[in-house]
């Protein structure tokens, strides 16, 4: 069994590998704009989760793995040009909400960012005018 180093080496070379791909040899129009977010091997190398996502959100889930799924043995062959196992491991692909939920965290925070700016800017006005009476 590979070290948990050389499982990080790997995950991290699967990710390069899958991203350039999907960036440079990929047609498939489906596939624009896929981002590979995450990449777990597991420890006997028989699979390989990958989590990918688009800006699009997730109204493009399900095209986005069925045209992934479409394209797994081309990516398996890319996969195996680029990294020396002694086995490939099954392409497994999985929608990763993360980047929906950091988006929409952060339009969170800057609601209250200004909420807060108006209610300080609201109770300087006010003290302002008792000041004045």
């Amino acid at each position: 069994m590979p070290t948990p180093l050389r499982m990080k080496r790997i995950n991290d070379r699967f990710r390069e590998v899958l991203s350039l791909t999907l960036l440079n040899k990929i047609e498939d129009p489906r596939l624009t704009g896929v981002n590979v977010t995450d990449v777990k091997v597991d420890r006997e190398l028989d699979y390989a989760n990958i989590y990918v996502s688009a800006p699009e959100g997730q109204t493009r889930e399900r095209e986005v793995i069925q045209a992934l799924n479409h394209a797994r043995g081309f990516l398996k062959y890319e996969l195996s040009n680029e990294i020396d196992l002694r086995v490939m491991p099954r392409l497994r692909f999985f929608w990763d909400p993360t980047p929906e939920r950091a988006d929409r965290i952060d339009t969170l925070l800057a609601q209250l960012r200004e909420e807060s700016e108006q209610a300080d800017a609201n109770r300087s006005e006010e003290e302002a005018e008792e000041n004045s009476d």
